[in-house]
């Protein structure tokens, strides 16, 4: 089977990147889309108890999910670097390598996940009548996460050879499934939280079968075949290099967050509903922002094989303004119409008004997220990730547990607590960026 490619590296950049971004926005939407499904029919067919104990659960998904899309963002650049050079071996050695290593991080997420799921709750002082549901959903989840891990290596894969339509296929059917299965699972069957993550579980699998059968189908260098798949020493080792720690970079997100949840733990039960209906609206404008900082690597990446000066620092430009606008006007709609938006996971009025608390601040602040997550993205373009991982750690991480401890602590308002988003975006944005340029001259001196 012949699969659809697309050289990145000639043709005018604005309409590319456009072009490009839609199939993964609207991938990503669909993704989010469908994990909303997952929470409105808990929280309209099992109640505020079961969406508490799902949106408890919503910081440790993201660690797991955050990492496995971290490794594949490492992938996809290594990937779209021989691409873009035209290197075939090294193509199909990284290609394979990838595989293996996918799926050996999604079986030890699994692993971790099935045995630390009640400690790192507990950890978290997840409400005592939250806590047993929040179990349950996040030890099935898991059974999916070498599904996952897989489908995000096949999505990287296409993505860096310039193919993002095919993915977005594969999702659309599971996703039809998935919340097919919600409805049959929670409505019929009456398994309120089990019932949405074993059918997240099933949709995951599919996903995984329908990205990797395509893969095996290809007769292209990025085609998998049973024969080459190997543990290539020296793809391996790059793979680790720049996927472990892009995959860091999105769980320590992640891990500070979970401080973040801590907090709002503290507050009544309807606080932490409300918080937990008001964050899909996150998982919205995050991930269709994503689409752009996946093209400014896949951009990054092919024209720095290919040797394009210009087009790598057209393409952070191009991809940044971008990201903004898009931030920008999904939080604006967002602040227009939050209550109608928190409706459709809730139809208690206490719980919408406290989501309101969440969605009134978030919404003037993800724009500003776009300069830091742009600048990482085009960092790993061009083969860097440790430094930001650092970066980040100090400036997201490390910034946002002093907050919780200084700042939270002393005013003790849920406002207090969601205004450190921003503040710590601004930090990482402006060491990310003079990363970037130090990296940047230097990677081009000689092109």
């Amino acid at each position: 089977m012949k699969t659809a490619q697309q050289d990145l590296t000639t043709g005018p950049l604005g309409k590319q990147i456009l072009v490009f971004s839609i199939p993964l926005i609207l991938s990503n939407l669909l993704q989010v889309l469908f994990n909303m499904a997952d929470v409105a029919v808990v929280g309209r067919f099992a109640g505020p108890v079961a969406l508490g104990a799902v949106g408890s659960t919503t910081i440790l998904v993201s660690l797991f999910t955050g990492f496995l899309i971290g490794l594949s963002g490492g992938v996809s650049v290594l990937v779209a670097h021989h691409f873009g050079a035209g290197d075939r071996k090294s193509l199909s050695d990284t290609v394979h390598s990838a595989a293996l290593v996918s799926a050996a991080v999604g079986i030890l997420l699994l692993a971790a996940g099935c045995g630390f799921a009640q400690m790192i709750l507990e950890m978290l002082h997840t409400k005592p009548e939250l806590i047993g549901g929040a179990v349950r959903y996040f030890r099935i989840y898991c059974l999916g996460m070498p599904a996952l891990a897989m489908y995000n290596f096949g999505n990287a894969v296409f993505s860096a050879v310039g193919n993002t339509r095919r993915p977005l296929c594969y999702l659309s059917v599971a996703g039809v499934v998935n919340v097919a299965l919600n409805l049959l699972f929670v409505i019929v069957c009456r398994l309120d939280v089990a019932g949405v993550a074993i059918a997240s579980v099933i949709s995951q699998y599919l996903s995984a079968v329908l990205v990797l059968a395509a893969l095996f189908r290809s007769r292209e260098a990025y085609g998998l075949r049973l024969g080459d798949l190997g543990f290539h020493r020296t793809r391996t080792k790059a793979i680790l290099a720049i996927g472990i720690p892009s995959g860091m970079q999105n769980g320590i997100f992640a891990l500070a967050n979970l401080f973040i949840q801590m907090g709002v733990n503290t507050f009544s039960a309807t606080m932490v509903a409300g918080n937990s209906a008001a964050t899909n609206a996150d998982a919205l404008v995050y991930d269709v922002m994503a689409a752009f900082y996946t093209a400014c690597g896949s951009f990054i990446g092919q024209n720095y094989g290919a040797g394009k000066k210009d087009r790598i620092r057209r393409s952070f430009s191009i991809s940044m303004g971008y990201s903004f606008g898009a931030g920008l006007v999904l939080g604006l709609l967002l602040l227009a119409l939050g209550r109608q938006f928190l409706g459709l996971f809730t139809t208690d009025p206490a719980v919408i008004e406290a989501g309101m608390h969440r969605l009134t601040i978030m919404s003037l602040s993800y724009c500003v997220s776009a300069f830091m997550d742009c600048t990482i993205a085009a960092s790993r373009g061009l083969g860097k990730s440790a430094v930001p991982m650092v970066i980040v750690i100090l400036g997201s991480c490390v910034f946002r547990i002093l907050w919780v401890y200084t700042v939270f602590a002393w005013f003790r308002t849920i406002a207090s607590l969601y205004l450190l988003y921003v503040f710590s975006w601004t930090i990482t944005a402006a060491a990310e960026i003079a990363y970037f340029v130090r990296i940047y001259r230097r990677a081009t001196r000689d092109m």
